[in-house]
């Protein structure tokens, strides 16, 4: 196969389709008309011998075949923009385009107020999109071109066509009142065992990372109520006497608010929470997108007073 034989703008086509998976939009996007747009698809179709879209009950769904190839397809059109931009000197950041962040609430709280203040800076074009990672990484999402960049601490067991960076590390304490009946003792893991809990669980499940390492050493603790986000519990610790087990930034946020908390060491034995933020292959080389993971690298590693351009 030839390359100088292939029309690379059917690379293009076939980009626009799996993400809209609408021939309108995608004819919208490509300022084609229906009737043009379906005569490249015939095209794009002959090229890879396989329909790759199909009709479905609302819009079009990928063959298998498409999904095999649509992430290095994704990355080819995404590095063959980025190099254009390039060499056009184009500037991207004055560019109106829309970026998508799965996270979660806690994340959202310590990244936005600076992020946003630094987009409306450099590039006041581009609107931010956040969305609950919850608890899972959004896979198909990033595959697809419907997220471009996921934060959190409990990715794992990455496929190899993503990357990842680390952020922060944190270690787990405790939160609770200062009313609390253990508020004047040393937080021992009898007295954790005894007490009454709050768990953070994205999924519903009230079996969490804590219980896990109880159980090792065949023991387990009083889970009250589970919550679907990472700061509401703290304002609920300080009305009741439960103990909430946090990564020490959520508690100190929660200090802050009201300094009556207490944070305490954790007494269970649990491994530390590493932060990352996690991309698809596909958007690896696109110049806005490798600025925005570079910003928000700098904002919660460093800080926005070490932010450059």
């Amino acid at each position: 196969m030839n390359i100088k034989n292939k029309d690379l703008n059917l690379l293009l086509l076939f980009k626009v389709l799996y993400e809209e998976l609408n021939v309108s939009s995608a004819a919208n996007r490509l300022n084609l008309s229906q009737p043009a747009l379906s005569h490249k698809l015939n095209k794009l179709r002959h090229e890879f011998a396989d329909p790759l879209f199909v009709r479905a009950a609302r819009g079009l769904t990928p063959t298998p075949k498409a999904i095999n190839i649509s992430a290095e397809i994704l990355q080819l059109v995404s590095s063959l923009e980025g190099f254009y931009q390039h060499q056009s000197g184009t500037d991207f950041l004055t560019q109106a385009d829309r970026l998508v962040i799965y996270s979660t609430d806690y994340i959202e709280s310590v990244l936005l107020p600076d992020l946003l203040a630094l987009l409306a800076e450099q590039a006041p074009q581009v609107q931010l999109v956040m969305r609950h990672t919850q608890g899972t990484l959004p896979k198909q999402q990033l595959e697809r071109g419907d997220c471009d960049l996921a934060i959190a601490g409990f990715y794992r067991d990455l496929p190899e066509s993503f990357y990842q960076q680390k952020l922060q590390t944190e270690d787990f304490v405790v939160l609770m009142r200062s009313q609390h009946p253990f508020a004047k003792q040393q937080l021992d893991l009898d007295s954790y065992c005894q007490a009454r809990h709050l768990v953070t669980t994205l999924t519903g499940d009230l079996d969490g990372l804590v219980d896990q390492e109880l159980a090792k050493s065949g023991l387990a603790r009083q889970v009250c109520a589970g919550l679907s986000g990472f700061l509401s519990p703290a304002h609920i610790v300080a009305k009741n006497d439960v103990l909430l087990t946090c990564l020490g930034s959520v508690a100190e946020i929660a200090q802050q608010a009201n300094p009556e908390l207490l944070i305490r060491a954790c007494p269970v034995p649990l491994p530390q929470v590493q932060i990352s933020q996690v991309w698809h292959s596909r958007t690896q080389d696109d110049p806005l997108r490798r600025w925005l993971r570079q910003q928000i690298h700098q904002l919660l590693v460093h800080g926005p007073q070490q932010i450059t351009n």
